[in-house]
């Protein structure tokens, strides 16, 4: 069995595809760092210097009184992640783009 696994982490896709999620991880972070230092403060700055990823509708006041927490829809940060998401679509679509017309024009070159 341990040298099944071996062979099968051996494999040219399971490599690929751990070094495709370590690079997706890396990037994940990248998008979050530009949302949330470049993105964010400029969106919050054109509402009117509203913290984006603060927005809220609240249900129910906290009551100090009963101890009560608030109660509310945090759709903010919702909106951020949604944000970083069509971010990172379109930085796949582009190198995914890219990729398809590298492979393309080698494939058009003359051969030797």
């Amino acid at each position: 069995m341990l040298k099944e696994f071996k062979t099968f982490i051996a494999q040219g896709n399971v490599l690929d595809l751990s070094v495709g999620f370590l690079i997706g991880a890396a990037f994940g972070k990248v998008v979050t760092a530009f949302m949330d230092d470049i993105i964010n403060p400029i969106v919050g700055l054109a509402i009117g210097g509203v913290d984006f990823s603060a927005l809220k509708i609240v249900l129910k006041a906290a009551d100090s009184a009963t101890g009560t927490a608030e109660v509310a829809i945090r759709y903010g940060n919702f909106v951020n992640i949604g944000i970083q998401f069509v971010i990172t679509m379109w930085v796949i679509f582009m190198i995914v783009k890219a990729a398809n017309k590298a492979k393309l024009s080698n494939s058009l070159a003359p051969k030797e």
